[in-house]
């Protein structure tokens, strides 16, 4: 996986006040730590750091922090965004080794029509849009496709059923669903109601029945 280069500048003031100059500024603030160094306070150009977790690696990429000259190799993490603009506001960078596995969140490309959607007009559900995995930091995926077109109505896929990448570990338990085929919800609430209904009319014909049946003789 490509490495990406961020420079950054320590930051000398921190507090909320601090922040939003900064932001005004362009600039985003965040913090660098790992196990074997003390956390820095920095600030990045809200710019630079758009262009390094827009790859094809996404918020799993390599970034090679400089900061002031002092480089440690990281990923993002802990991402906070404005609520309305969507802007990362802060983050973290956490210092990795290349030789240290670590975990990650990679996106799911579920890829073709399922069976059970062309033939029985079925609904996909997608229950995991991302998957932990553990894997050494060259070693995660982009993105991890799947082929669904073999699922037929009511099929459900579980990571058991995911392909074996070199190199990583799924984090879920095997037999965890990660999408199904099912119906769509206008037929399932029109099979309850007409269960419901057919229930209904077996007790009334039970109690019709009863109501008919003859009393018997008093002794």
């Amino acid at each position: 996986m490509q490495q990406e280069t961020l420079s950054a500048t320590k930051r000398v003031t921190a507090g909320t006040r601090a922040s939003k100059r900064l932001r005004r500024d362009g600039r985003v603030p965040g913090v660098v730590y790992g196990t074997d160094m003390d956390p820095i306070a920095i600030h990045v150009s809200s710019r630079d750091l758009y262009s390094v977790l827009h790859t094809d690696a996404g918020l799993n990429a390599i970034i090679e922090v400089d900061i002031d000259g002092e480089s440690v190799l990281t990923v993002a993490r802990e991402l906070y965004r404005h609520p309305v603009r969507g802007e990362i506001d802060h983050l973290d960078f956490i210092q990795v080794r290349l030789d240290v596995e670590i975990e990650a969140d990679v996106p799911m490309e579920y890829v073709g029509i399922p069976i059970g959607v062309v033939d029985e007009e079925g609904l996909v559900n997608i229950l995991e849009p991302t998957l932990a995995i553990s894997a050494l930091p060259n070693a995660i995926p982009a993105s991890i496709e799947v082929d669904i077109s073999g699922l037929n109505l009511h099929d459900t896929m579980t990571v058991a059923d995911l392909p074996v990448l070199d190199g990583v570990t799924y984090i879920a338990e095997p037999d965890h669903a990660v999408v199904t085929v099912g119906q769509k919800v206008a037929e399932v609430i029109e099979t309850v109601l007409v269960e419901e209904d057919e229930a209904g009319e077996e007790v009334e014909g039970d109690e019709a029945s009863a109501e008919a049946a003859p009393e018997p003789d008093a002794d």
